[in-house]
């Protein structure tokens, strides 16, 4: 079952990232990478035309308080959420906490390991601190990029799925489990 998450007051920090909430202020850097082709939509949603686009979403960010700013160097060079998880699509894990992760890097930060250090790192919380059974993390099978960060962070298979993106595309998916 999908547990409440708030990470308004959480900053997690690695090596080399910050990890934080969203902040007003996070719009230029958020559109920097947001509006570049195909960074969206490796995870399911059109890259952003305009800073209103954005905005909006930054907004929805705040509000929701369940994705986090990944930081480099003072600049935000992705995002982190914590979903909720499909539970009519993942019947079998009804009886114990959870929730599903999903992420977004900059195209400029890609094959560095900083995706997999953040995931580390919200995995690190979600069962240290929040208290979750499992977590559930999923990659279109044309994303060997989301694949390599999940396998690097001992996500298991679970189901393959299908998928409706954010545009209207139904897409193959690779849903993978981490249990405490």
């Amino acid at each position: 079952m999908n547990i409440e998450i708030d990470i308004s007051e959480v900053v997690l920090k690695t090596k080399r990232l910050l990890l934080r909430p969203w902040r007003e202020d996070d719009l230029n850097d958020f559109f920097e990478y947001a509006s570049v082709d195909g960074v969206g939509e490796m995870a399911g949603w059109l890259h952003h035309k305009t800073k209103d686009d954005t905005k909006a979403i930054l907004s929805m960010f705040i509000k929701e308080k369940k994705t986090f700013a990944i930081e480099r160097d003072g600049k935000v060079i992705g995002s982190l959420g914590i979903e909720k998880y499909d539970e009519d699509k993942l019947p079998e894990l009804s009886d114990k906490s959870g929730r599903e992760l999903g992420f977004v890097l900059s195209k400029n930060y890609w094959g560095n390991g900083y995706m997999a250090e953040a995931v580390a790192a919200v995995i690190d919380y979600l069962f240290k601190t929040v208290g979750l059974d499992f977590i559930v993390c999923g990659y279109f099978t044309d994303n060997a990029q989301s694949k390599r960060v999940q396998e690097k962070c001992g996500f298991k298979f679970l189901k393959n799925s299908k998928y409706e993106t954010a545009y209207g595309v139904t897409k193959e998916e690779c849903l993978n489990v981490l249990y405490r």
